[in-house]
């Protein structure tokens, strides 16, 4: 029986992505650090998609780093398959921002990964953390709708 992501219903936005033969492993499926590389680029479309683009942070005079990245492998995704790598801003602190994930193959609905990257705003000059941009805030806001957690 395949594993259902009943989660994937609670995100607004996916990013499909092609697995490519360079990225199976000699098991024949995903090699797993591949799944962080399909977060990086999904959480890029996201961007995209919400109007706030890596640029736009720049231009507020913010740019940020990775600090943490969770990766949960649920089941096994294969060469040629197509994934839908849902994002999500899940929450937005002072600070720090988390964007969630949930992969799954459409066709068979299997739950292949979940899991998280969580970001820090920084000062560009002194790589020290400052506060998330509002007009991000907001962008985020607009497109998810209100979200209580998002200040």
């Amino acid at each position: 029986m395949a594993k259902q992501n009943p989660s994937q219903y609670l995100y607004r936005f996916f990013h499909p992505i092609q697995v490519r033969f360079i990225e199976t492993d000699q098991q024949g499926h995903v090699f797993f650090g591949h799944f962080l590389t399909y977060f990086d680029v999904a959480l890029t479309e996201y961007l995209k998609a919400i109007d706030y683009s890596y640029d736009k942070f720049l231009e507020a005079g913010v740019d940020f780093y990775y600090v943490e990245s969770l990766c949960q492998y649920r089941d096994r995704a294969f060469f040629d398959e197509i994934l839908h790598v849902h994002a999500r801003v899940g929450k937005i602190g002072n600070s720090s921002f988390t964007f969630e994930f949930s992969v799954f193959e459409p066709e068979s609905q299997r739950f292949i990964a979940n899991g998280h990257i969580v970001a820090v705003a920084v000062d560009p000059s002194t790589s020290t953390p400052t506060r998330a941009p509002d007009s991000f805030r907001q962008a985020v806001n607009q497109f998810e709708g209100s979200l209580d957690h998002i200040s």
